[in-house]
């Protein structure tokens, strides 16, 4: 009876075991399909069950996540690090922004930092860690704009507002008169349709309706943006035109753009899908260039660096278009960077959660004209950015009023849409550019084909290139405030070398550096401190490690056996006439030898270079033993030179 009852427990066992892993099964097959609230469901019916794991945990926090609710999204990445000791790297960055989005600011950044010292090569990991000061940006340019509460939002979504004419197009959730209603297995919500309400002279908007019958279908529409002259729009809709649904081969219906056209009773018409878009993954959120021969869009098609980047497209004069072309990591991250928005002066506004933010997705704006430029992307900053998810920013630049969608607390619906006014422009953080230009310090003939180096203000090598055909050099955007140094050198050239103070405000600094051409010649014997301008090496007293000053000039010897690679130098280093005899020789052979292995450890063939110390034999001055001298007349006698043994 016992054997027969342990049977039977096994079987039960079995059967339960198998039953939850249809469901994991299940549940998986929903993730994957996009159907977020069908997936909580079906995973947390396996959990209330008793079987959780660090996985499961952490796909229905995904679930939560990309539905924005962070509080209990929060809740299961945290069940999912107590489960298991170490997660995929992006769960300590969604965990950090879930922290911060309630408002846990230090234990976020303690997940945050985590997170940049697991993945430090990421370019969000470098743009996180560059801009730790980011809390101080973003309150610099905080307070800039006056928000306002629009009444047409609904208790379900309203999102995405589009200028067209006098009017604000949207897309909403909103319950429509149709018997039959449909919901969006993503958000539990009912399909969007496009709604429109006329922008009044204090901002806001009123009486809302449907905005064309010809464009709705049973499946989502979203994010229009419209041409200047009103009769072409570009908008977001699940991939289904002419009644016919398309999806993947796994069943998923992703988001494409279409296209309308308006004909000659002024109707919608003409809708096509545009070749960009594809089965197998999403393309949506247009936005237009102001000239309008470009198309901005969100995709995360392959080749992408995040969840979903910025792209743009050509629209040729037929229609017709050119080859998607990625933003690059000037602009997007391994996050998702989405909802684009072009100004009518070249500004781009995105949304974004791969960079330094209040919350979820934070707005973020780029001068497109200084994409280049360091630090050109900005966080737009509070009220318009808070805790939660902040996105689909428009503005009109004349009246600076405009709309923006935001899930934050005290709305109406999941999403809502605001209204504001830009009372400030956005500050931008001071950026210099360091360039410059060198010449004949004779004959003031521009030398291209020099050697040109940036070292910080404690002589590390930061970079080097060579002057181009004006004698023209760039380092591009560097630190304001900073110090540098700059040294030229070229063939038959002496080097000059020049302390450069970055001013601390936006601009360009002009380096001019003059070098003179060697009139003595290069022969065995030759010291090259009279050759080349180069100063002796000095050490402090009683000591023989390379100072600071000293390590500039190696470095000009550097360049000089560099230049001239079969040249051999004598190294012949010399004391005061202070201490013995002996000492001093000691004490002389050390300082030789350190310059010695200072240039050796810069890749000088040991076999080029010879070191003796003198002591105090080779005095420059008359200041031997006994007689009064000052400390300078001292110093001129702790020196090394460099002797042309052989070329």
């Amino acid at each position: 009876m016992k054997k027969v009852c342990l049977f039977v427990l096994l079987i039960l066992n079995f059967l339960t075991l198998s039953a939850q892993q249809k469901r994991i099964t299940i549940g998986n097959k929903q993730n994957q399909k996009l159907a977020y609230i069908d997936a909580i469901k079906t995973y947390e019916k396996i959990v209330k069950k008793g079987f959780v794991n660090a996985e499961i945990c952490k796909k229905i926090g995904d679930a939560y996540y990309y539905n924005a609710n962070y509080k209990i999204a929060g809740e299961w990445y945290q069940r999912a690090f107590s489960l298991a000791k170490d997660l995929n790297p992006e769960y300590y960055y969604r965990y950090a922004l879930t922290l911060r989005s309630t408002g846990q600011i230090e234990e976020s950044d303690s997940y945050m930092n985590k997170y940049i010292s697991l993945v430090p090569g990421q370019n969000r990991a470098q743009i996180l860690k560059k801009e730790n000061n980011y809390k101080e940006y973003i309150k610099q340019n905080s307070d800039r704009f006056e928000l306002k509460t629009l009444t047409i939002n609904s208790p379900n979504s309203d999102f995405g507002g589009s200028f067209y004419k006098d009017q604000l197009v949207f897309s909403s959730s909103r319950e429509s008169n149709t018997i039959f209603k449909r919901t969006h297995s993503w958000t539990g919500l009912p399909f969007t349709s496009l709604f429109s309400g006329i922008i009044t002279s204090d901002g806001l908007v009123s009486d809302a309706k449907k905005f064309a019958k010809n464009i709705d279908s049973k499946f989502n529409e979203s994010t229009p943006v419209f041409t200047k002259d009103g009769n072409t729009v570009y908008f977001t809709r699940n991939n289904f035109i002419k009644g016919k649904k398309g999806q993947n081969s796994e069943g998923t219906v992703f988001l494409k753009i279409y296209r309308a056209q308006k004909n000659q009773k002024q109707e919608w018409d003409n809708i096509t899908e545009l070749p960009i878009n594809s089965d197998n993954f999403q393309v949506a959120h247009p936005a237009l260039s102001p000239d309008e021969k470009t198309l901005y869009f969100a995709s995360d098609r392959p080749g992408s660096i995040g969840k979903s980047d910025i792209y743009k497209v050509e629209i040729k004069p037929d229609g017709n278009f050119g080859e998607p072309e990625n933003l690059g990591s000037s602009i997007n991250t391994e996050g998702r960077e989405t909802f684009p928005f072009i100004s009518d002066s070249g500004i781009l506004y995105f949304a974004s959660d791969g960079r330094p933010g209040l919350g979820g997705l934070d707005i973020f704006q780029i001068d497109l004209n200084k994409i280049n430029k360091r630090n050109s992307v900005l966080n737009i900053g509070a009220p318009i950015n808070g805790p939660m998810d902040d996105f689909s920013f428009c503005i009109n630049e004349t009246s600076n009023r405009g709309f923006f969608t935001s899930n934050r607390e005290g709305g109406q619906g999941n999403d809502d849409i605001y209204g504001f006014t830009q009372n400030k422009t956005i500050i931008y953080p001071c950026e210099q550019q360091l360039s410059g230009i060198i010449f004949d310090n004779q004959t003031n003939e521009i030398l291209p084909g020099s050697e040109v180096t940036l070292f910080s203000k404690d002589h590390q090598l930061i970079s080097s290139q060579i002057s181009d055909q004006k004698g023209e050099f760039n380092f591009g955007y560097v630190d304001c405030g900073s110090d540098f140094y700059i040294r030229a050198s070229k063939m038959e050239y002496s080097t000059d070398e020049k302390a450069i103070q970055i001013p601390n405000y936006t601009g360009d600094t002009k380096a001019t550096l003059a070098i003179e051409k060697t009139q003595i010649p290069i022969v065995p014997g030759t010291d090259l401190s009279k050759v080349f301008h180069i100063k002796e090496i000095y050490f402090d007293l009683d000591k023989y490690n390379i100072r600071t000053d000293a390590a500039i000039e190696l470095a000009k010897i550097l360049e000089v056996l560099l230049e001239y690679p079969t040249m051999k130098i004598a190294i012949n280093s010399h004391t005061d006439s202070r201490q013995t005899h002996a000492y001093n020789v000691k004490l002389s052979n050390n300082r030789a030898k350190s310059s010695k292995e200072w240039l050796v450890k810069q890749g000088i063939s040991s076999d080029r270079l010879t070191a003796k110390g003198y002591g105090e034999t080779n005095l420059v001055n008359n200041c031997k033993d006994g007689v009064d001298c000052s400390e300078e007349q001292h110093q001129a006698n702790r020196r090394s030179e460099f002797i042309i043994t052989s070329l």
